[in-house]
């Protein structure tokens, strides 16, 4: 157990890296940010920050010396640079090599034993024609690696737009899924301690629009209750193959088939914002308890029902109205000038 006054770093400075060195300070942590940029949101709350290259070794070197225990707060990070953290780090870098890649993704939640939507690898456009003959349409193509927000992805919806979403996924090494009907969306957001110990919060359904999150809403619909237990128990064989610290996000399809994998996040989540004012410990004080070996905390609903919304763009404009309304937890992430597609902020709100 790593006591109070520690020093946690975190690789990446975004808002989740925001909100875990917050959730970190309150239980009398300090945080050291690591990023590229020159002003990173999260090291306006941190009291570390160290500007480098995420592949600059001799810098993660430093960095990992000055703290206590190390996590990161996005998957898109050079594996081989951060094995240099060693036992430090958690989630360690089998999470992150797993995630990084929708192929090595995919095959590893299917030998874990959760369901995904059939695929196939391809890394050519004759890959592409003859996923299309084995999967039939509609089918998306998901680049290999580096997509987020429905980034990467285009849709197959007949064998003659097989060439048209191949270039416009830059004709990269890929994943063909065959598309799926489902009647919801939603996640597992599990917190896995380094004793094994694994607890998860009420499942969130979520509403996405163009690829990005708009809403998340606790409970979920009776279709999500349905099939949350048997989507926990996947999302637990995922946590333990991977022998995951720390928080596991895992994105699921309620489907007629049961519950369908769609990706895995290996950190905090999107989807589980909701939990700062929504349950009894939030997603984020759960990860840093995790990762310096405190017991979990309660995953207990603060309220019937509570939603969050993102503020995407200039969703955050309408911040004097947010701030007046009663009852809304308003969080702002500092970035400045709103841009389309970019998450800016969220609001929860806890109803009777």
């Amino acid at each position: 157990m790593i006591e109070p006054g520690a020093i946690i770093g975190i690789v990446g400075g975004g808002q989740l890296g925001r909100m875990l060195s917050i959730a970190a300070a309150q239980l009398g942590y300090k945080c050291h940010i690591f990023d590229p940029h020159e002003h990173p949101v999260a090291a306006d709350v941190a009291a570390h920050f160290t500007r480098a290259a995420f592949d600059d070794v001799e810098a993660l070197q430093r960095f990992g010396e000055h703290c206590a225990v190390v996590t990161y707060e996005f998957e898109n990070l050079p594996v081989a640079s951060l094995s240099v953290l060693g036992a430090k780090l958690r989630p360690g870098t089998r999470s992150l090599k797993v995630a990084q890649d929708r192929a090595e993704e995919k095959a590893f939640i299917e030998a874990s034993g959760a369901q995904v939507a059939p695929w196939r690898s391809v890394v050519s456009l004759a890959d592409v024609q003859a996923a299309v003959e084995a999967l039939g349409c509609p089918l998306v193509l998901k680049t290999r690696r580096y997509g987020y927000d429905g980034k990467g992805q285009a849709w197959v919806r007949s064998p003659e737009e097989a060439a048209s979403a191949w270039k416009a996924i830059g004709a990269q090494p890929a994943v063909a899924e065959a598309g799926i009907r489902f009647v919801a969306e939603f996640s597992i957001i599990l917190v896995r301690g380094s004793d094994g110990t694994a607890i998860r919060f009420d499942a969130p359904e979520n509403e996405h629009e163009g690829g990005i999150l708009r809403r998340s809403t606790v409970p979920a619909s009776a279709a999500v209750q349905a099939q949350a237990e048997a989507a926990a128990a996947m999302a637990v064989g995922i946590a333990e193959a991977l022998d995951h610290v720390g928080v596991l996000t895992v994105e699921f399809f309620a489907s007629a088939d049961g519950p369908i994998v769609n990706e895995i996040a290996p950190r905090v989540h999107n989807s589980g914002h909701w939990s700062i004012e929504g349950a009894a410990t939030s997603q984020f004080e759960q990860h840093i308890r995790a990762c310096v070996g405190l017991p979990l905390g309660s995953t207990r609903l603060r309220a019937p029902q509570v939603t969050m919304q993102n503020l995407i763009g200039d969703d955050v404009l309408a911040w004097r109205e947010l701030v007046s309304e009663k009852g809304a937890a308003v969080h702002l992430y500092g970035k400045g000038t709103p841009r389309p597609g970019r998450k800016m902020g969220h609001v929860t709100r806890l109803h009777d």
